[in-house]
Formats: C-alpha cells, sequence, structure tokens
C-alpha cells in the first residue's frame, strides 16, 4: 500500500465561524487571522493505492461553480487535484474508488463537472465508484435548511443518475470493521449525520483521515467547535472519545482543512488530549 496527499486547493473562511463560540483572543494563538477575520484552510484529500485499487478520499470544491461562488471562499495559492495527481504519476481517470466522508460542498465538489458543452453535469472520476451510506445520502438529498447550502444538488444526484453510486454499510456500533474499501470507518454524526471517518493501516500505523471531526490542530481543545456543527454538543462527546482513544493507540491525525499541519500525534495532559508532534505526510508515507 501507498499513500499520498492530494491538495485539491486552498481557500479561507471566517475563522469565527470554524471556532463557533471560542473568542477570537484565543483561537487566533493557532489560526491568526487576516484584515477580514479569515483564516487559511486548505482541501488536503488523501489517495490509497492498494493493489490495483486506487481510492481517492474526498476531492475538495471542484471548479463547476461560478466565480461569484467562488469569490466568497477567497482561493489563494495553485494547488489543484489534478496537479497534485500528476505529481505522483496519476490521472484522475486512473482512480477506481471516490470515497466521500460526507456531501458538503468543499468535500465532494470535485465528483462532478460540466460535460463537454457545458449543458450538464458528467462525473469528474469517469471509471471509479462514488461511495457514501444510505443514511447520509438521505440526509443531503433532503438537507434541513440549516445545511441546504453546503449540500449542493449538483454535486450530489448525477454521482446517482451516472449509475457509479455505492453505499458502504452503516454498523450498529459507531465503527464499521474492514469495510468494501479496505479500512474501517468511524460514523460521527455531530458536524453531520454519518460522516464517515477512514482509519487506514499502514506499516504498522493508523492513519485517521479526519475530515471534519477535527478540521485543524488548533480544534484540538474540546470546545473549540465549528459553527457549522449541527450537533455541537454530541460534537463535544464524539471529540472527547475519539481523542482520548487517539492519544492511547498513538494514531496519527490526518487534517484535511489545517493548510499549515498535514499530520499530528496527540497526547494527554492535565488539560486534555493536546497536540503531541507534527508531522509532514512525507515524513509519514516515504
Amino acid at each position: 500500500m501507498n499513500l499520498y496527499p492530494i491538495n485539491a486547493g486552498n481557500f479561507k473562511l471566517d475563522g469565527g465561524a470554524m471556532f463557533g463560540v471560542v473568542p477570537k483572543s484565543l483561537w487566533q494563538k493557532t489560526n491568526p487571522a487576516d484584515a477580514n477575520n479569515m483564516i487559511d484552510l486548505t482541501a488536503r484529500c488523501l489517495l490509497i493505492e492498494d493493489g490495483n485499487r486506487l481510492i481517492l478520499i474526498d476531492n475538495g470544491m471542484g471548479n463547476k461553480q461560478s466565480d461569484k461562488f467562488f469569490g466568497y471562499y477567497h482561493l489563494w495559492g495553485d494547488h489543484s487535484l489534478d496537479k497534485s495527481l500528476k505529481n505522483y504519476g496519476f490521472h484522475r481517470d486512473d482512480v477506481t474508488d471516490v470515497f466521500l466522508t460526507h456531501l458538503h460542498f468543499d468535500h465532494c465538489g470535485g465528483s462532478i463537472q460540466w460535460n463537454k458543452d457545458r449543458t450538464g453535469y458528467e462525473p469528474a472520476f469517469k471509471n471509479a465508484h462514488f461511495w457514501s451510506n444510505q443514511d447520509h445520502w438521505q440526509w443531503a438529498t433532503q438537507p434541513n435548511r440549516r445545511e441546504r447550502a453546503s449540500f449542493l444538488k449538483e454535486n450530489i444526484l448525477p454521482m446517482e443518475v451516472s449509475g457509479q453510486l455505492k453505499f458502504t454499510a452503516v454498523p450498529e456500533s459507531d465503527t464499521l470493521k474492514n469495510s468494501a474499501l479496505g479500512f474501517d470507518i468511524l460514523f460521527v454524526d455531530g458536524h453531520t449525520d454519518k460522516q464517515m471517518i477512514p482509519m487506514i493501516r499502514y506499516k504498522e500505523k493508523t492513519i485517521v483521515f479526519m475530515a471534519d471531526l477535527l478540521p485543524t490542530a488548533g480544534h484540538l481543545p474540546l470546545p473549540y467547535v465549528m459553527g457549522y456543527d449541527t450537533r455541537p454538543l454530541l460534537t463535544l462527546d464524539e471529540k472527547e472519545k475519539f481523542l482520548n482513544l487517539a492519544a492511547d493507540k498513538e494514531y496519527y491525525l490526518f487534517l484535511e482543512h489545517d493548510a499549515h499541519n498535514d499530520i499530528i500525534t496527540v497526547k494527554k495532559t492535565e488539560k486534555g488530549v493536546r497536540l503531541k508532534a507534527k508531522y509532514s505526510a512525507q515524513d509519514i508515507f516515504n
């Protein structure tokens, strides 16, 4: 098995929204804001090369939305999914599986693109299955009013129309062991219903793709919960349970949205679970 970090693009969001009720005087110590209160974020995806399978976890915003739409997110840098794939000798047509932690636009927007005539949409990964779960799919396609702006039908419905959509099982417990993708999946519900957190065994390490359970290293303290979470009190419980396990089991946490930290480990302290060490993806994957 080989693992590759894939940068699908950088963007900015309001720091207050990213840290909820936590005062700026606290969160800006780890995530400094610009003059407009925006903080640096990224869409760091993960590519898994495992035998004859090439599995991409999440794929960023994509490029089919309007300039007005992207203007809200202050794109910066020159990273793109295609450039990142090419850096490792791959093309999107090589991808066999696209695993989507959840269907918010910044995680799945790259799944679908305009067709050649720009008259409709088509899968951006023509040879891949798209993986979600049935509970979250229903949540996303019949969205609540709070999340409606994050679940864009043009990102989601064409997957089903294409016939390339597949669902993982949803376990009775919080973890699906040995999924069809070859890794365990932790299910969490605080951010959005049935978000999936991949847990990948790699060279005697467990790499956990954190998605929006832990957006950045600055979100380690339990109360540091995004304003975007639909059930913030549940996020508190889910974070506490997971971070204690991550400290005990020495998990390596792959951060999808932290523009400046690829992977971290954590430790228990008198103040709770805190940062232990930072790593570049190359440190761990090479």
